[in-house]
Order: structure tokens, then sequence, then C-alpha cells
């Protein structure tokens, strides 16, 4: 079988977008076609001028982006919360992994399948669906802890139902980006989308540690209920599109198995070798450097001892780091060495833990975060710029499934870790993690010396 590649050099990893008219998404002057990805009148066509938030123009891509403001605030708020009422209810360092262990079972074995859901049918029904759901058991969770009657098999329980939810949502929400906006600002939109979820990083874990220290874990689910009713109001007006199934070529075509389907998406994300280095970058980043955050409910409380409301501030130092990252990406993403970019930062990421795990100050600790922070965009939104930049719309849904994959990675390795955490001490857990994500990076430096060639 032969695979389009999109006008993908592979020689020089350089991509040819189409054109707005090739795309026939229109230009933004224009009131004709595709009212979703033609530029809304007014006050919002003013953002088309500026090139740091040029995809706000678009009215789809709007509402596509204020929805994901409320999710991901819940999502961080959630990345605080749950580890502390584990902790809080078990008080064991080995949980803190199994409770990210529990959400690989369903995203490893329903990714695919979402992946390919997301390109046959309404990837906005998806979504709607998702924060439904995570909606409602996020509430239950709250009335749990509020009568008194939560036990941690409950926070299990409701974190697999998560995982079930997250598996289906993420791609679909990764890919209808490209549904919003003509191909031009694709970069700018997933940059934004990065702003807005790196903002989310320092205000959801600072906003949960108020609620933890005032309310206790209840209040924090509670608020977290809220804001997915919110960000389903704003999904809910989201037009409906196309499957991309419709597509030329017979890629993923809705009488194909999804079998089938699910094998095409991965011949293509290993055939394809930008997409296939930025998929490495991730899964290692994911496995070795990312899952050190299970351990910060530790250094907050035990090595730190600056309790909930320092483990919301740390995750908030962070979250400031990877917002001036994710601002550089929406600014001048596509001049970028996006090669460069990826397994540098990462390297920086694994170095900058090694740090935060030999720090004995709460001061360097937070400034450590900052510098951490700046590093995690590259194994995130600069992988996620280039999976899409050269992934067709057809093959995109089950390409961004594949990246979010790396959620069962890093669960595996939040497992790791907590297991060396229980063998070898919390710090020594972190500073081998972290020394082993780099070392990674320099390997796939050498290993694919066309990998710094990806723009």
């Amino acid at each position: 079988m032969t695979i389009e590649l999109f006008n993908v050099s592979m020689n020089e990893f350089t991509v040819s977008p189409p054109t707005a008219e090739e795309d026939g998404k229109g230009a933004i002057a224009d009131d004709a076609g595709d009212p979703g990805t033609t530029a809304s009148p007014g006050i919002w066509r003013k953002f088309s001028k500026v090139r740091a938030v040029e995809a706000l123009a678009y009215r789809d891509f709007r509402l596509l982006w204020l929805g994901h403001s409320f999710s991901s605030i819940a999502f961080w708020m959630d990345q605080v919360s749950r580890g502390w009422l584990i902790y809080e209810l078990t008080d064991s360092t080995l949980q803190l992994g199994l409770i990210r262990g529990v959400q690989a079972i369903p995203t490893l074995f329903l990714s695919p399948v979402a992946g390919s859901t997301a390109d046959r049918y309404s990837r906005k029904m998806q979504i709607m669906i998702a924060q439904v759901a995570d909606g409602l058991m996020l509430a239950a969770l709250a009335v749990l802890i509020f009568t008194g009657r939560v036990e941690p098999w409950h926070v299990y329980v409701t974190a697999f139902g998560m995982a079930v939810v997250q598996a289906f949502q993420q791609p679909a929400r990764a890919a209808i980006i490209a549904d919003t906006i003509p191909s031009t600002h694709l970069t700018n939109a997933i940059g934004l989308n990065s702003i807005i979820f790196n903002v989310a990083r320092s205000t959801g874990p600072a906003l949960a540690g108020v609620l933890i220290a005032t309310f206790g874990t209840g209040g924090s689910y509670a608020t977290q209920a809220v804001f997915y009713l919110l960000a389903t109001i704003w999904t809910i007006q989201l037009r409906p599109t196309q499957p991309s199934s419709l597509s030329a070529g017979g890629h993923a075509g809705l009488h194909d198995s999804f079998g089938r389907s699910i094998i095409e998406g991965w011949r293509f994300s290993w055939q394809n070798e930008a997409v296939r280095t930025a998929l490495l970058v991730v899964m290692f980043a994911s496995l070795f450097i990312v899952p050190f955050t299970t351990l910060l409910p530790v250094f907050a409380r035990d090595i730190l001892g600056v309790g909930a409301n320092g483990q919301g501030l740390l995750l908030t130092a962070m979250g400031v780091g990877a917002l001036a990252t994710a601002v550089l990406i929406a600014s001048v993403g596509d001049r970028m060495p996006r090669g460069l970019f990826m397994l540098g930062g990462v390297a920086l990421y694994g170095i900058g833990v090694v740090a935060f795990a030999g720090s004995p100050w709460f001061q360097l600790s937070m400034a450590l975060m900052v510098v951490v922070g700046f590093a995690n965009v590259c194994s995130h939104a600069l992988v996620q710029t280039v999976i899409q930049t050269y992934s067709p719309s057809e093959f995109r849904g089950r390409t961004m499934s594949v990246f979010h994959m790396s959620n069962v990675v890093m669960t595996l390795g939040s497992m790791l870790i907590g297991a060396l955490a229980t063998l070898a001490g919390t710090r020594a857990a972190v500073a081998l993690m972290g020394t082993a994500g780099a070392l990674a990076m320099l390997a796939i430096h050498l290993a694919l010396p066309r990998a710094r060639h990806i723009r």
C-alpha cells in the first residue's frame, strides 16, 4: 500500500502546507467558505493581524480554545488533588505510583480505537461526551469526600473511569484543531492551546492547593466538576464537521475495519521519519522524566515541608516556565528549528529534574521548576506540532492517538519511580530517572542525526 506523505521531503524534513485556496478553508478577509474556518467579523478579526494570537480570529477555534481552558484547569487541579487524596488516605509512596498505574490499562487498549474513531466520526461529539462523563465522576467523588465515605478504591475507580474517557477525548481534541482553522495557522493554534494548557498548569495547582487547605479535597473536586460543565457549554456551540475519513484515498474509510484502520495509522507513524522521531522523543521523556511529578507530594510534605499549598506553588512555577516556551512556539514556531529544540529541550528537562531532586531549599526548588517547565513544553507541545504538521488530515486522529499513548508510558514510569522511591529513596529515584531521560535524548541525537533538521 502506498501512503501519501503529504508533500513531505524525508531527506530534508520540510513540509509544504497547502495554501488557503488549496485547503478549501477560505481567506481570512472573506465571508465565503466554511464558516468554522473563516475569520469572525468585528473585533475578533483584529486578531488575524497579531501573529501570536492570529488563530483566535476563527470562531470555532476560539470556542474550542475557551472550552479547553476550563477543562485544562480542572485537569491540573486533579493532578494535585488525586495524589494528595491517595497519599492522605494511604500514606504510601507506592500508591502514588499505582494511582497512575490504573490509568495505563484503558489508555493502552483504547487509544488506537479512539484515534480511528476520531478519524471516522464526529470529533465534537467525542469531546462533549467525554467532558460530561468527567464532570459526573468528579462530582461523585466530591460527594463521597464531603460525606466522609471516600475510600482508596473510590479514587482508583474514578481514575480508571477518567482514563477511559480521556483515551477518547485526547485524539479527538487534538485532531479537531485542524478542522477549525486554515492549515497555515496550525502551528499558532497548537501554540495557543499550549499557552492555555500551561496557564492552567500555573493556576490549576495553585487553586487546588488553596481549596484543599480551605475546604479539603472535596472542595477541589466540586470545583473541577463545575469547570467541566463550563467547558461543555463552550464545546456544544461548535459547528459539526465532516469526518476526515471521507477524504480521498480511502484511508480510514467508514467501511474499513477498525483493525485495518489502526494498522494503517501505526504504519504511517513509523514510515514518516519526522513523525517517528517526534514520537521517540515524547515516549522517552514520558518514561523517564515526566513521572517525577508523581512524587511531588513527598517532596512537598516530607522533604521541603511546605504542604499542599507548597505543592501547588511548585507546579505553578513549572507552569510559568512552560508558558514562556508556549508563547515562543505560538509566535515563531514556524521558523524555529524544531528538531534541535525537541532534543535539546528534553535533555535540559532531564538535567533540571536531577537538580530538583538534590535541592535542599524550597526557593531553589521553585526556581528549578521554572527551568523544568520551560523545557517540558519541548516534550509535549513542540512534539505535537511536528506530528500534526507532518500528518495529513485523514491520519491525524490516529497519529495523535499514538502520541497520547505516551500517557501509558508515563504511567509505567510513574509506577517505576514509585517503586524506586520505596527501594532507594525519593531523591535517588528522581535523579536516576532524570539522568536516564537526558541520556536517551543524546542517544536519539547520535542514532538519528537528521532529527536536528526537522523544521
